[in-house]
Parts: structure tokens; C-alpha cells; sequence
């Protein structure tokens, strides 16, 4: 676990147009919270990108780290390659630049996913999130996806941030592939979306272990799962990339404070508020309850593309109890803290 985040409101004033960084996206910026954010659509299910920008201004004020588009829960596999830019392009001129902006990629061919990776640079990624191939999943061996990984990274002219997703994909980047991976100069880190704390527990380990032998340079570990984030933190990641944390940016940030500043009481007590509502806007209810739970605290949601569908009536009333909860246990442990 990394020390020194602290989610303090920005000062860095967004000029509204991309600067190059002055150096390449590093293992040491993948610590703190990052927003995998969604990508509004009016109620033709054509791109909002008004909605997007005015989005991301709000979350640039909240003490994040960064953010990643087009990823899972950006509904990436919905746009196609002109809007992937477009949308790629819209956020980046609101992001400013100290913070991180990684950009979701991955095709099912090892070429299809160098030409992605080669296009959200261009479109102004600092970094990719590259999730496994899964189409022939029978055939997604660990050596195979080794040298998938090594091949992109080879070519990709941005780091490479490593994505399991087995609840979407069937496939998991193993512990000991990922060990090997960790030593490829492009690549910076993994986002571990599964709710596995023994399999991350091994993962920490071997790259670890790996780093400590051969010497290799850093690699970041982030949990992308917020109904385990207290006990990630606790198994030693660096950092978060959480769709919950779009609408309850706070809270995450209070469990990941905590955690930095080994306060575990609090961090264990929040997570019990947050586990609920991560649990509803991503398994229960998916895109359509995050962006329904946006809606309802003031963001652009918007609607989802077909086939996914907008939630229910009966889902927004649990949604928003559930929104209540977490908003009154950040409040209640920042009145505890000032007294």
C-alpha cells in the first residue's frame, strides 16, 4: 500500500485542452481512487458527450486520482471505432492533466488490440487498460495470454495496465501470468476486478517476490471491485478503480484514507455502507442502476444502449436507500472526525 494520497480538492485549474505529461504514466500514479466512468447517451441512444464533459468538470473537484474511459462499464463494446475516438477526445479536453487518464482497450486478436491501443494514444490516453480476449476462452492459456500481453506492450506507444474481468470474460489473469507480465517494462499495474482476496493475496506476493529478485521496476496492484475494497486495501494494493466510486466518491475515499492512515475501524465501518450500494449498481442492477444512481445525485446518467435496459422503478427506490445510506455514514465519520 502507497502512502501519501490524500483526497483533498483540487487546486489545478482545467484550461479545457490536452498538454502533453512531462513524463509517461508511472506504476507510483496508480494509487488512490480512479472513476471507471460511464459514457451517457440521449434517449436515441446517440452519444451525449455535453453530458461526458460536464460530468467529469464535477468529478475533477472531488480529490481523485484519475479516471478510465471506454472501459467495461463505459459500455465500450456499444461505440463504435469513430465514437470510441470521439468520446476518447470529448474527455480528455476536460481532464486536466495531473491526473491520470487511461483509456480501455482490447480486441479479441493480439493485432485488433495493438491498433486500439495505438488509436486511444493518439486520441490522448496517458495509459491503456487492456482486458483478456475471451471469445476462444478454451484456448486462453496463461502462455498464451503472456505472450499476447508482451506483444501489445511491445507495441503500444502508452503503458499497459493489465484487466481480469472473469464475471464478464470467463477468464482470469493468473497470479503467477501475472507475476511474469509484471516484469515487461510497458506494463504498470493490473486493475483485479474479481471479489478473490486469497488470489490477490498470491498476486501481491509473487510480484513482489519477483521485483525483490530481479530487481525489475515498479508494478501497481488496484482492486476493481468495491464490495471487497476494505479488504483489498488491507491485503496491500495500491489503489481503486471502482464503478461505485462514481456515485460515491466520498465514501471511497474515506475507506482508502482510512486504510492509508491505518485506521481500520473506520475503513471496516464504511465499507459496510458501501458494500450494499456497490453490490446494486453492479451486479444487481449493472449499468443501468450506476447511471440511474447518477441521475439521482445530479450527474448526467443518461440512457443505457440496447440490450442492456434502464432500471426499474422498483430498482431506483432500493438505489436510492441505498445511495442515503452511504451518503449518511460519510457524513456521520466527518462530524466524528471534527469534533
Amino acid at each position: 500500500m502507497r502512502d501519501g494520497y490524500n483526497a483533498s480538492t483540487l487546486a489545478q485549474t482545467n484550461e479545457g485542452h490536452f498538454q502533453d505529461r512531462s513524463a509517461a504514466l508511472s506504476a507510483k500514479d496508480l494509487c488512490g481512487l480512479f472513476l471507471p466512468i460511464t459514457t451517457p447517451f440521449h434517449k436515441d441512444e446517440s452519444l451525449d458527450l455535453g453530458g461526458l464533459r460536464a460530468n467529469i468538470r464535477r468529478w475533477n473537484e472531488t480529490g481523485i486520482s484519475g479516471y478510465v474511459v471506454m472501459g467495461s462499464t463505459g459500455e465500450r463494446v456499444h461505440l463504435d471505432e469513430a465514437e470510441y475516438v470521439q468520446v476518447i477526445e470529448s474527455a480528455r479536453r476536460e481532464v486536466p492533466t495531473n491526473l491520470a487518464f487511461i483509456v480501455g482497450a482490447g480486441q479479441e486478436s493480439t493485432r485488433a488490440t495493438i491498433a486500439e491501443t495505438r488509436r486511444a494514444a493518439a486520441a490522448g490516453a496517458d495509459a491503456v487498460l487492456v482486458i483478456t480476449p475471451h471469445f476462444y476462452r478454451g484456448a486462453i492459456t496463461p502462455r498464451i495470454l503472456i505472450r499476447h500481453y508482451q506483444e501489445i506492450a511491445d507495441a503500444a506507444p502508452v503503458p499497459l495496465v493489465l484487466y481480469s474481468m472473469p464475471d464478464l470474460t470467463g477468464v482470469k489473469i493468473e497470479p503467477q501470468t501475472i507475476a511474469m507480465l509484471s516484469s515487461h517494462p510497458n506494463i504498470i499495474g493490473i486493475k483485479d476486478s474479481s471479489a478473490d482476496i486469497e488470489n490477490l493475496g498470491q498476486t501481491l506476493k509473487l510480484v513482489r517476490d519477483r521485483r525483490e529478485i530481479s530487481d525489475d521496476q515498479d508494478f501497481a496492484v488496484l482492486t476493481g471491485n468495491g464490495t471487497v475494497l476494505f479488504e483489498a486495501l488491507a491485503a496491500g494494493v495500491d489503489g481503486a478503480i471502482l464503478a461505485v466510486g462514481c456515485v460515491a466518491t466520498d465514501l471511497c475515499s474515506a475507506i482508502l484514507n482510512a486504510m492509508y492512515s491505518e485506521d481500520r475501524s473506520s475503513a471496516q465501518e464504511l465499507q459496510q455502507h458501501l458494500t450494499p450500494l456497490a453490490r446494486a449498481i453492479t451486479r444487481t442492477y449493472g449499468i443501468g442502476g450506476l447511471k440511474a444512481a447518477l441521475e439521482i445525485i445530479g450527474y448526467t446518467g443518461g440512457a443505457v444502449r440496447a440490450p442492456l435496459q434502464a432500471a426499474s422503478d422498483e430498482a431506483l427506490i432500493e438505489i436510492r436507500d441505498y445511495l442515503s445510506a452511504a451518503q449518511a455514514a460519510q457524513s456521520e465519520l466527518s462530524t466524528r472526525q471534527t469534533v
